[in-house]
């Protein structure tokens, strides 16, 4: 409890001591409602329930995608949805989560680091429990306390986290009613603030590492003019300092509202047990208030803003990290949506290569690489991690943009291509493979982050049907990839922040500079790879 997510997953594989999300191939959005067969067990569980239960399959409203059939859905009368399923990994435990789609983003100036504070109190007391009671009746029922029962706070969202090993019907029934309270009526008030103050305000104080003090320079440059550049999720002393019962009690009636509620069960038990056990705890939850609140607007990347920033962190290693930026649009999940996604990727991922080639010859740069990412429904981004060789930052970012400037002027070619699809193509079979042992926790938590990020899942088997498909369909040409090359790094805005060991003069100016110096002719030739038989090798000789 008490963890808030800092969003640094532009930080690609290559930067892995900074990287705490990788995303891979999503499966994205939803839109326009879609009719769906009522699962049996949701049904039937509906059916021994005083509230109407709408058992369509809400996530994939508007999707052309197959429904994972393991997950079975409803929507109670008061808005709140939830999914629920049933996996025997690891025997006896049921996983729930409880996400709330309101985080620091939706926080005024006078209320940064609320969110975080709320998910600290809904675990100090609530409705069914006294101060300080939850976690001990979770012990109780074998559920270690930071691990098995958790929370954390990001931008966007606000994620409640409970795994019951060996569960029962009466632990289970227990736990859900538990949790609705924390959701519906914490103990907010003006002696419970001041008494869990202190430590949200350690938090607060023992945060500032390295790696959150680069992510903190980042945002604000990248995210120049958007709430995102200044929303960390734990806020600041001002205003935790100032907080009252009436003014975080007015953050939680407004945003924790069941429409803006999902509850998610993944565990060895009969999910027709999970739908009535949330109808029976949620089903007569009302939001404060006359009207639902309007989403707040995000923003979108500024042009205008500056292109340059610089951080001396000793800590860390030399950095630069180079972001363009388009706004974020939600997409509606299609498996055309999916395959172009799917062709960009592989775009990065042969520039990415390249990259890689040239720093095992001995470039200026250690490491290096592209990804694509969407941030906080504030920006789309096509992100460059680079790794100098010792302090060469500024000849690193020239060398790797010219890299990329190669592969926006000239096609890759399609043994190039093919050596991406089958890495792809085996990382796909594998989560196929293992999805038969993938973990209750670990389901429940995709869910709740491919909703965070207004994403659909599938089965691990339609997610590689529909990469197959975009192969048998041709999409991974030289001439679509190279369009791909192109239009991700296309965008409103290109920015870059650098971090150095010790202060260099004009730091800023000169990064600024190497974003726009002429790279041409940097790139050199392009290594050409071919294919090569047994038959072309020279003879072994004698045995």
């Amino acid at each position: 409890m008490g963890r808030y997510k800092r969003a640094m997953s532009l930080f690609t594989r290559a930067f892995a001591p900074f990287a705490l999300l990788a995303l891979a191939t999503p499966i994205a959005g939803r839109s326009t409602p879609q009719p769906s067969a009522a699962p049996q067990a949701v049904a039937k569980a509906a059916a021994t329930q005083p509230a109407a239960v709408d058992t369509r399959a809400w996530l994939y409203e508007g999707s052309d995608l197959p429904h994972d059939p393991a997950w079975q859905f409803g929507t109670l009368p008061n808005g709140l949805r939830f999914a629920v399923r049933k996996n025997s990994v690891p025997p006896g435990q049921v996983s729930i989560r409880v996400r709330v789609d309101a985080g620091s983003l939706e926080e005024t100036d006078s209320q940064l680091g609320f969110a975080h504070f709320i998910e600290h109190l809904s675990f100090r007391g609530s409705e069914y429990v006294p101060d300080g009671e939850a976690k001990r009746v979770w012990q109780r029922f074998g559920a270690a306390f930071g691990s098995d029962t958790n929370a954390n706070t990001s931008p966007t969202q606000t994620l409640y986290k409970l795994d019951l090993p060996s569960a029962t019907e009466a632990t289970l029934d227990e736990s859900i009613k538990i949790l609705s309270g924390m959701m519906e009526q914490p103990v907010i008030t003006d002696a419970s603030v001041t008494a869990e103050r202190p430590v949200v305000l350690a938090e607060q104080r023992e945060q500032p590492a390295p790696q959150v003090r680069f992510v903190d320079a980042l945002n604000s440059l990248f995210f120049a003019g958007q709430p995102l550049s200044d929303r960390s999720p734990i806020g600041n002393i001002k205003t935790l300092e100032a907080a009252t019962g009436a003014s975080v009690r007015a953050y939680h009636d407004r945003w924790y509202r069941p429409s803006r509620t999902v509850v998610i069960i993944s565990g060895d038990m009969d999910p027709a047990l999970f739908s009535q056990l949330i109808v029976k705890h949620f089903g007569d939850w009302q939001g404060k208030g006359p009207n639902p609140p309007v989403d707040p607007d995000f923003g979108t990347p500024d042009p205008t803003a500056p292109v340059a920033a610089s951080i001396v962190e000793p800590g860390l290693p030399p950095v630069v990290l180079m972001g363009v930026l388009r706004p974020w649009h939600f997409n509606n999940d299609t498996a055309l949506f999916n395959q172009k996604r799917m062709v960009d990727t592989i775009a990065a991922k042969v520039i990415s290569r390249r990259l890689e080639r040239r720093a095992r010859a001995g470039a200026s740069y250690v490491q290096a690489g592209v990804d694509i990412d969407d941030r906080s429904r504030s920006a789309n981004i096509t992100s460059v991690t680079i790794l100098p060789v010792g302090d060469k930052w500024e000849q690193a970012l020239k060398d790797v943009r010219a890299v990329i400037a190669d592969a926006q002027a000239t096609p890759p070619t399609q043994t190039e291509i093919d050596r991406e699809y089958a890495d792809y193509d085996a990382a796909m079979k594998a989560a196929v493979a293992q999805a038969t042992v993938e973990a209750s926790a670990k389901q429940a938590d995709d869910f709740a982050s491919a909703l965070d990020i207004r994403e659909t899942v599938t089965a691990p088997q339609f997610q590689y049907d529909i990469l197959t498909k975009a192969k048998a369909a041709n999409m991974f040409t030289p001439a679509a990839v190279f369009v791909a090359s192109k239009k991700i790094f296309q965008g409103v805005a290109t920015r870059a922040i650098v971090n150095t060991r010790t202060l260099e003069p004009r730091t800023t100016e000169r990064l600024a500079a190497a974003l726009k110096a002429d790279v041409s002719g940097l790139a050199g030739k392009r290594n050409a790879q071919g294919a090569v038989k047994m038959s072309d090798l020279p003879a072994l000789g004698k045995p």
